[in-house]
């Protein structure tokens, strides 16, 4: 089961309506039991899925849009486990995933299976990019991760940035994932805020309590608007938009990028003090 979506304009966002800007590049229905669920974006190219095995194995298989006898024909896989301990099957091996663990499963893998977990519910967030060569499935558990602890209670951005698939710790071809999360009384992410007109991204917000949400700010720097998101839903940020958000509640997100290059830190800075 997949919907496309389509690449939009700086020009024409400025103009659209709160449900235009929804329906374009909200994600709000992506985990469902028993289903595999995929948006095909076309910045990039790039996928975001979203698999629930609750009673029964999920088999990744390819669809219309990528005319491709299977998956990962010419395409790349990350995977994010956001529920409980679970494990994923690439080509007949079998790797378990705990909560908040990645798998890197590289082009060429012909078969993709997500499994229920032994106790409790399997819930996998993965996104997948066009891929050049050929690079070796590589799990990498929170241990593994680059750490990086940024912001400050005082300004209500205290957070932990762990880089799990990144350039650094595994090989991709463009794909990057990694997830942050904001310590009790923080509630802001990325601020100061930046763009990079060389990657786009996804940011999937999660562990958001029931009763909480976030206001996630996008657009133009000179020119922003913003999506309110609850629990495990996600939004599409073009190349030239901000991507940051403001909790009700501490929480946390997965943060994905595709695109020209691999450099972590290419970024190009925005003040707050110049976002309007």
């Amino acid at each position: 089961m997949y919907t496309t979506r389509y690449a939009i304009h700086p020009n024409d966002f400025k103009k659209q309506t709160t449900q235009a800007i929804r329906d374009n590049f909200l994600i709000d229905d992506l985990f469902t039991n028993d289903k595999i669920k995929l948006i095909y974006t076309l910045y990039d190219r790039f996928i975001v899925g979203g698999a629930v095995p609750a009673s029964k194995a999920l088999s990744l298989e390819p669809v219309d849009a990528l005319k491709a006898d299977f998956f990962l024909e010419r395409r790349e896989l990350g995977v994010i486990n956001i529920g409980d301990t679970a494990s994923v099957m690439a080509d007949g091996n079998e790797y378990t995933l705990d909560h908040k663990e990645a798998l890197y499963i590289g082009r060429g893998v012909k078969e993709v299976t997500f499994h229920p977990a032994k106790s409790g519910t399997a819930c996998f967030y993965f996104n997948s990019a066009p891929a050049h060569a050929s690079y070796p499935i590589r799990k990498v558990a929170l241990a593994d991760a680059p750490t990086v602890e940024l912001g400050s209670q005082e300004n209500a951005n205290h957070r932990v940035i762990r880089k799990l698939l990144v350039n650094g710790v595994i090989q991709t071809c463009q794909l990057q994932m990694g997830l942050t999360e904001l310590k009790p009384g923080s509630i802001w992410n990325t601020m100061p805020a930046h763009t990079h007109d060389r990657r786009m991204e996804v940011y999937l917000y999660f562990n958001v309590p029931d009763s909480q949400t976030v206001c996630h700010f996008m657009g133009e720097p000179q020119e922003t608007r913003h999506v309110w998101m609850r629990n495990k839903e996600a939004t599409i940020s073009p190349p030239w938009s901000i991507h940051s958000g403001a909790g009700t509640a501490n929480y946390s997100f997965i943060w994905s990028m595709a695109g020209e290059n691999l450099d972590y830190d290419d970024m190009d800075k925005v003040l707050p003090t110049d976002l309007r």
